[in-house]
C-alpha cells in the first residue's frame, strides 16, 4: 500500500516543481504502431457505410461541334430505333477492407508510410457501357506541418494502380480517375491538432499551470510512427 501512494505523490510533486518553471519547455512522444491504425480502419469499415467518390461526369465532353447552329436541332427517330434503357450506372469509386487479398491498411517501411487502397466502382465511357472495376492503389503518405491551422497532416500521393475486373476496357483511363479521385477527395488528412493537445493541470489549491503544445514532429520508425511534441509550460489565466 505504501507503494502505490508513493506512485501518486511522485505526479503532484513533479506537477509543484514545474509550477515555477513557466517558460520551460519540455518534449514528449506519442508512439502509433500499424496495428493502432488497423483496429482504426476495421472500426470505419464496422461501424459506417464504405467511403464513397463520386466520378460522374468527369468523361464528359461537349465535342468540337457542341456550338454549332444546328446543334439544337432535335430529331425523332421510330421507337424500333432506340436502343433498350439499361439501368443507371453508378460512376464512383468505393474504398474497400479488402482486395485479392490484400487488405487496406497504414504500413511504416523504410522511413516511409505506405497505405495500399483496396476499391471498387463503376465507370460508363462512350460507346462501351456501364465496366465494373476493383484493384488496389499504391499510395504514399506525406506527413507535413501545417503551420496556419497548427495541425500534423498527411498528403495520400497515388504512386501506382493495378486494376482487375475491366476486362481490358479502359483500364488506363479508370486508373487516371482513381488516382485523381484519392488525390481530390481524401486529401488534406488531419493527424493531430496541436490545440487538442494542450491541457490544463491542476496544482496546490486553486492554481493551474497550463501544458501548451507549441510544435510536433514526426519520425517514422519500422512499424510504428513516433510523433515528438513540445510543450511549454504557462500560467493558467
Amino acid at each position: 500500500m505504501k507503494k502505490f501512494r508513493a506512485l501518486g505523490v511522485l505526479p503532484v510533486f513533479v506537477l509543484a516543481l514545474a509550477a515555477g518553471a513557466y517558460g520551460q519547455r519540455t518534449e514528449i512522444t506519442i508512439s502509433l504502431g500499424e496495428q493502432f491504425f488497423e483496429t482504426v480502419i476495421d472500426s470505419v469499415f464496422a461501424h459506417a457505410a464504405p467511403p464513397e467518390f463520386s466520378i460522374a461526369g468527369s468523361s464528359a465532353s461537349r465535342g468540337p461541334l457542341a456550338n454549332e447552329p444546328w446543334s439544337a436541332l432535335t430529331i425523332s427517330y421510330p421507337r424500333s430505333f432506340l436502343p433498350e434503357p439499361k439501368a443507371a450506372c453508378k460512376e464512383a469509386i468505393t474504398l474497400r477492407r479488402e482486395n485479392s487479398g490484400v487488405r487496406t491498411a497504414v504500413l511504416f517501411r523504410d522511413g516511409r508510410i505506405s497505405a495500399p487502397l483496396a476499391f471498387s466502382g463503376g465507370y460508363n465511357p462512350p460507346l462501351v457501357g456501364c465496366v465494373q472495376f476493383a484493384g488496389l492503389a499504391d499510395t504514399t503518405l506525406d506527413l507535413e506541418f501545417d503551420e496556419p491551422g497548427q495541425r500534423l497532416i498527411a498528403r495520400a500521393r497515388v504512386t501506382n494502380v493495378n486494376l482487375n475486373g475491366t476486362g481490358g476496357v479502359g483500364g488506363s483511363v479508370i486508373a487516371r480517375l482513381v488516382q485523381s479521385s484519392i488525390d481530390r477527395k481524401i486529401n488534406p488528412i488531419e493527424m493531430i491538432s496541436l490545440d487538442k493537445l494542450s491541457f490544463l493541470l491542476p496544482l496546490q489549491g486553486d492554481s493551474k499551470m497550463r501544458m501548451v503544445a507549441k510544435a510536433i514532429r514526426p519520425e517514422v520508425h519500422p512499424g510504428r510512427l513516433d510523433i515528438h511534441v513540445v510543450y511549454e509550460f504557462a500560467k493558467a489565466q
